[in-house]
């Protein structure tokens, strides 16, 4: 999928998500795409990162109250998400699409997809 502009910006923050280690909000990706590109504004970071989500290069998670994050990885996997500090992680185990299921249950209906996302404490948060 080809971006109609795809700009020295926009290039810049999708690298800054496909490099992050975690899932990051347009504020990180901010911080990171500065350095490339010092003149960028948040407003550019996230005019980019709308097109680069609706683009389908990016995926955004997005929690009640808590920034939206980015993900880069775009193959089916779900999400743990911390309650206690936010943080959201990949699970990486082969899931079943869902979206047929979805599909079937909700009759009459057009599904485009479907996620999975689990919701606890983190191993880190679980310690303290």
């Amino acid at each position: 999928m080809a971006i109609v502009r795809f700009t020295r910006q926009r290039q810049a923050v999708l690298e800054a998500v496909q490099q992050s280690t975690e899932h990051p909000d347009a504020a990180k990706i901010f911080d990171e795409v500065r350095h490339v590109v010092a003149s960028i504004s948040l407003g550019t970071v996230y005019r980019s990162l709308e097109a680069l989500v609706a683009e389908g290069h990016l995926l955004q998670i997005q929690q009640p109250g808590m920034p939206t994050r980015y993900d880069a990885r775009l193959e089916n996997h779900a999400h743990f998400v911390c309650d206690s500090c936010g943080e959201v992680f990949d699970v990486l185990t082969k899931l079943p699409d869902v979206t047929p299921l979805a599909a079937q249950a909700l009759e009459g209906f057009d599904v485009n997809s479907a996620r999975v996302e689990f919701h606890g404490q983190c191993k880190r948060c679980r310690q303290n």
